[in-house]
């Protein structure tokens, strides 16, 4: 009874499916496995890592059916593998069947039906492994998480909150912010605020208030230039820019609300950290009422899904809510037609 029991155990690890949307978490959970069927001196003889336009599915069941040398498994990848399943589903099918006792196969997907007659049969002789991108509000935890565990660094909470902000959502283009933010300070043992806005912000930030500063001295075209030139400078701006407005919005709004309730604005500087082109930044301030920036703000919400969502691109939905700004109306958001 016990023998049956290990043997189904070693069958149910033949084969597995690692799912998800995002490649480079998709990417990453495929390593880990990799590290957990394989020692490092055992790949070069147990195992083919290829993407799927590589191979044939022949080359595919031929290599997971020869037998390992100096290792007692055969372990075969395939990456991108959504076309190569749909390709040669029967295939695949009738060697869910009856797979390879000493091959395991891997295959990265982007999605995994759960009614199709494979998924129906991975459970008999393998595992699906669902990789989920995580909530927007879990992300600073794997920054800080990410930071102290690759780097024994510590990042403040709301540095990687600002990092998000500025950087987007996607957990691997963070996870390189990161790693730009520990080279950089070196031998610090915290990674703060003030690091982050000077390596990873400055840029981002300076575009959007420099765009910001020419719609306040009605020059429409130079903020439409100074847009454009945030994205053929940086080829991330895509994912970024709206993260730029929207802390600068932000920023905006609290100076507005701080200076209403009688604050000074030396106070506010400090407090905000605003300490570049301080004239610049109140003459924003008195260029705009709090209801305007508000307004801004759920508009830069509203484009940020769109983008996420695909029904419009960030080029061309920021640079109709810099048309807006400078009119003074409310910017219409271009979608995308199927």
């Amino acid at each position: 009874m016990g023998d049956k029991k290990a043997k189904k155990k070693k069958k149910h690890d033949l084969i597995y499916v690692v799912a998800g949307k995002d490649e480079s978490l998709v990417g990453g959970k495929c390593q880990e496995l990799l590290e957990q069927l394989l020692e490092p001196e055992q790949r070069s003889t147990g195992l083919l890592s290829v993407e799927a336009n590589e191979v044939t599915a022949a080359d595919v069941f031929d290599e997971l059916r020869t037998l390992p040398f100096l290792t007692g498994k055969r372990v075969v990848v395939i990456k991108k593998a959504d076309d190569f399943v749909s390709t040669n589903r029967e295939l695949l099918e009738k060697y869910f069947d009856d797979p390879s006792p000493t091959g395991i196969l891997v295959l990265t997907v982007s999605s995994w039906l759960a009614q199709t007659k494979l998924a129906r049969k991975l459970p008999n002789v393998g595992r699906l492994i669902k990789v989920i991108q995580p909530k927007p509000w879990q992300l600073p935890y794997r920054l800080i998480e990410y930071a102290r565990d690759v780097y024994e660094k510590k990042l403040a909470k709301d540095a990687a909150g600002l990092l998000v902000e500025l950087t987007g959502d996607d957990l691997a283009r963070l996870y390189s912010e990161i790693d730009k933010l520990a080279l950089f300070v070196d031998d610090a043992k915290a990674i703060t605020t003030e690091h982050v806005e000077a390596l990873i912000g400055h840029n981002r930030i300076f575009g959007a208030f420099a765009v910001i500063d020419a719609i306040v001295a009605g020059d429409t075209v130079g903020a439409i230039e100074r847009l454009r030139n945030m994205f053929s400078e940086d080829r991330t701006a895509e994912y970024t820019v709206v993260g730029a407005f929207a802390f600068h919005m932000r920023r905006m709004f609290q100076a507005k609300v701080l200076l209403e309730h009688g604050v000074s604005p030396a106070e506010i500087t400090k407090k905000l950290r605003v300490w570049s082109n301080k004239d610049g930044f109140f003459a924003q301030l008195k260029a705009m009422s709090l209801e305007q920036i508000g307004t801004s703000l759920s508009r830069l919400a509203e484009i940020d899904y769109a983008i996420k969502t695909g029904q419009t691109k960030a080029p061309v939905a920021i640079e109709q809510f810099v048309l807006g700004l400078a009119g003074g109306t409310r910017p219409v958001i271009t979608l995308r037609t199927a």
